[in-house]
């Protein structure tokens, strides 16, 4: 069969896995693994992203009504999370196929060698044939800690790993110009990186996840600006991921169209906006520099101030003099040496173009 991409991440849900009163729904889950095994058959890299592991959990133990919210998520988290693995385990195997656990959390990512270490580790099971299943740890992670629900670590995930393509799964057939349940409303099929949904999206959340659709659409923005096609469909209905890899744009869903490929490096940047560790204010003259739409460097002398304390190759972020923030970056210097030469002429960069990204717009 003719597949539109060669490596792709998938991202299913929790209201993709479950049925209406929050139990498995395990023959979804089946008819999942099926689509991923004909699609590994044929050659093409999956690394799947999946929720579950606290419906799982749900169903094999009751917890007390007093217990908090965080020991709750963790308990469930950790028993679910091994049955989720293993029903994958189970049915990957029934096609001849081996699949592996990443579990993994937000500070993983925070790090460029942490993040480089994961890379290689899921790089190499997709050599060998092996498909890395990732979810949040969420028996270590801690609130403040944890990612704003699986979407953001699909985001993440399909940057790392240089991905064709992001398939989101949700409950839905992608995103509506109004409410999905008003039957005046339809289905926007595709987004262009220039085009705002700010107007359409719902703030709603997911009923048994973490996130909604705005998150969904934040993340699939950010994704496309990195060269990554994104894609929004429905989980629910039979054979979607396959008529999604075969029949493209004839399947109702909403594709957020790519921008051209940013380097590995800017793509690591971009996702670690919420990791930096301090902040840079530059004068018009900087900040005209690096709006103007060619690749600059943010030099000293273009520098007002620097706030809070950072190393060599940590992330900062850049705001112009009204305030605004005009994007991020890998410094050269840590920040005692760094604030010694603000509005100096002669020194090497303070951020290096190939280590800076500017903002995109957000919806």
């Amino acid at each position: 069969m003719e597949l539109r991409f060669n490596r792709i991440a998938i991202k299913v849900g929790s209201n993709v896995l479950t049925n209406k009163d929050g139990s498995v729904d395990d023959g979804r889950i089946a008819h999942i693994v099926d689509q991923i095994a004909a699609l590994r058959n044929n050659g093409v890299e999956v690394v799947l992203i999946s929720s579950g592991a606290v419906a799982y959990g749900r169903s094999e133990i009751t917890l007390p009504p007093h217990l908090d919210s965080v020991s709750s998520r963790q308990i469930l988290s950790a028993v679910g999370q091994a049955k989720l693995i293993n029903r994958y385990y189970e049915l990957f195997k029934q096609h001849g196929i081996f699949c592996g656990q990443v579990l993994t959390m937000k500070e993983n990512f925070r790090n460029r060698q942490q993040y480089l270490n994961q890379k290689n580790c899921m790089s190499a099971m997709l050599q060998q044939g092996v498909i890395p299943i990732v979810n949040e740890n969420d028996t270590t992670s801690l609130t403040e800690l944890m990612f704003t629900d699986n979407d953001e670590l699909s985001g993440l995930i399909a940057t790392m790993m240089d991905m064709d393509a992001l398939i989101i799964l949700s409950n839905i057939d992608g995103i509506y110009n109004g409410d999905p349940s008003d039957p005046e409303s339809s289905v926007i099929r595709e987004v262009l990186p220039e085009k705002s949904l700010s107007q359409y999206i719902q703030a709603s959340k997911s009923s048994f996840g973490r996130g909604g659709m705005r998150t969904k659409c934040n993340i699939a923005r950010k994704v496309a600006a990195e060269g990554i096609a994104v894609i929004i469909a429905n989980g629910k209905k039979d054979g979607i991921i396959s008529s999604l890899m075969q029949k493209g744009n004839d399947v109702m869903s909403t594709v957020f169209k790519p921008s051209e490929r940013v380097s590995s490096v800017k793509k690591w940047i971009a996702h670690s906006e919420g990791f930096s560790k301090g902040e840079v204010h530059v004068n018009a003259g900087a900040e005209e520099a690096l709006a103007g739409g060619k690749a600059s460097s943010l030099l000293f002398v273009g520098i007002d101030s620097i706030k809070g304390e950072f190393k060599k190759g940590d992330i900062v972020k850049i705001f112009g003099p009204e305030g605004n923030e005009l994007g991020v970056g890998r410094v050269q210097y840590g920040s005692d040496k760094a604030k010694t030469l603000v509005g100096k002429k002669g020194v090497k960069p303070f951020i290096h173009c190939d280590y800076l990204l500017p903002v995109t717009n957000k919806d």
